[in-house]
């Protein structure tokens, strides 16, 4: 099934951020993956969205350079985090989107915030045509709306009005993380005129897949929670090693024979 028919139905789309993790994740049997910018911006040490002053961001050259080596390395449609298209002007979005589906995307995500707030709407519209233009017929463009992830979030009826914007602007799904309860999901899936993804694993939120499915939700992406999750397992390792001395920690690691095997049935590039 291609990316695009994905979206008539329900899907869970978690997010790789180096060749390993893709084959992994594809190996369990996810029809679609897609990448996490806080997650190859972490394996490279650096930040993500929201950086401190000062603080060095992930180039445009990097992230692709990563993006390739998973799309090379499975078979499954990826779905690409493109962040705010690397520019604020709508020729830099289509660039952008180009690249993208020269690295092998199946789509991706443009992003309405900059790193410090969310673009003019009527620039962020202009954006999303420019990149809708760029995209052709088969890649699946998503349209993400940050203001619910704002300092002071901007109101849910804010995002819904931004997102159908987008959609007639030529998203084909629509995406507004931040929202955690139920009953503002609901409301999203039916009041913005498109595909929803909603995110699992922001914050403290305890909803499962099997919620999110139940509120007409179209797609599930994990963001950069597993990446976090494994950084979360690096640090707890390097203090049970250091304060304990033993290695409790590898008791759940995958064997190495196993591994073996699997990336021989996936060789990357």
């Amino acid at each position: 099934m291609s990316f695009r028919e994905l979206h008539s139905g329900f899907f869970v789309m978690p997010n790789a951020w180096d060749a390993g993790s893709a084959v992994v994740l594809a190996d369990a049997g996810f029809e679609a993956i897609a990448t996490t910018s806080a997650g190859i911006a972490f394996s490279l040490g650096k930040g993500d969205h929201t950086l401190p002053d000062g603080a060095p961001a992930l180039s445009r050259d990097d992230m692709f350079a990563r993006v390739r080596e998973i799309t090379a390395a499975t078979a499954v449609p990826v779905n690409g985090d493109l962040e705010d298209g690397y520019g604020a002007s709508p020729e830099a979005v289509a660039e952008t989107i180009t690249l993208s589906r020269e690295a092998g995307l199946a789509g991706g995500n443009i992003e309405d915030f900059n790193g410090r707030e969310l673009y003019d709407v009527e620039l962020a519209v202009e954006r999303i045509v420019a990149a809708r233009e760029a995209a052709g017929p088969d890649y699946v463009l998503t349209a993400r709306t940050d203001g619910q992830l704002l300092k002071a979030p901007t109101s849910l009826a804010d995002s819904i009005a931004r997102a159908n914007r987008f959609r007639e602007a030529g998203a084909d799904c629509l995406y507004v993380p931040g929202v955690n309860d139920l009953d503002s999901i609901r409301t999203l899936v039916r009041e913005i005129n498109g595909p929803l993804n909603v995110v699992l694993g922001l914050g403290t939120s305890t909803l499962t897949v099997g919620d999110l499915q139940a509120t007409g939700a179209t797609r599930v992406s994990l963001g950069g929670s597993i990446a976090r999750a494994a950084l979360g397992l690096v640090r707890r390792a390097a203090q049970e090693l250091l304060t304990k001395g033993t290695i409790d920690f590898a008791a759940r690691q995958i064997p190495q024979a196993e591994l073996n095997q699997l990336f021989a049935r996936h060789p990357a590039g």
